[in-house]
């Protein structure tokens, strides 16, 4: 596989390919897709659905990062805006897809917002983090605060979703992708940041140091017996 193929983010490309199998033959005008380094999956939905992907993100490195990636797609725009709190008309559109990206503090803000302009019947892909146990050592604990991460445990998954009123489709475990992400992902920033000027690598810096830690965590420390990430695909039924 390209390294320009490959989909920096917990679940790689298994969520994409997922998605992409349980929707063949699907018709998706009016695509968005919720956070940062999600370019590689804007672009694979692009090829497959003939989408219009929009792309938003939270901050402007991350905006400026996702216009470089992609300057040759015509059929992906990219802003940035808070995921609870889009400019987004009501009913908007037919799918929305996060891998990695919403499983945080604010979750059940996001979800709101992700239901209001989603169209009724419309689909949700979201890979969510979650907690292999219901109790977790302190170490664990560490890397879901560090990164504003409040998981949900494996056996309240779709409970939550159907509270929302959202109707599970199909859904697939891609825990064992996370010790090929946090290997790939340290390699490529370590890549990245050798080109980069001071200002930028201080940016980066920020990031390959929270890869490491967590990479050494979950390989090292066992950490792999209480994370791990799920793929869903659903669809929003009316309230």
């Amino acid at each position: 596989m390209e390294k320009s193929e490959l989909i920096l983010l917990p679940g790689l490309n298994k969520q994409v390919r997922f998605l992409i199998q349980k929707l063949n033959g699907k018709t998706l005008p009016s695509v968005l897709v919720i956070g940062s380094f999600s370019e590689i999956a804007a672009k694979k939905l692009v090829n497959k659905f003939g989408s219009n992907v929009d792309i938003i993100v939270e901050d402007y490195e991350s905006l400026i990062n996702s216009k470089y990636i992609i300057r040759n797609s015509p059929n992906i725009n990219v802003k940035m805006m808070s995921y609870d709190l889009t400019d987004y008309p009501a009913n908007c559109f037919d799918l929305i897809y996060a891998q990695a990206s919403v499983s945080i503090s604010k979750r059940n803000k996001i979800i709101k917002e992700i239901k209001r302009i989603l169209k009724p019947n419309g689909y949700f892909c979201i890979g969510e983090i979650i907690s292999l146990e219901r109790s977790v050592p302190r170490f664990v604990q560490d890397i879901f605060d560090n990164s504003d991460i409040l998981p949900l445990h494996k056996d309240d998954l779709e409970k939550y979703y159907s509270e929302k009123n959202f109707r599970l489709l199909a859904k697939q475990d891609l825990s064992s992708t996370l010790k090929d992400y946090y290997s790939a992902s340290l390699k490529e920033y370590e890549v990245i940041s050798e080109s980069l000027d001071a200002q930028e690598k201080s940016y980066y810096k920020k990031i390959i140091n929270k890869i490491k830690h967590e990479s050494n965590a979950y390989l090292k420390l066992g950490a792999d017996r209480y994370i791990g990430i799920f793929a869903l695909l659903m669809v929003k039924e009316s309230d």
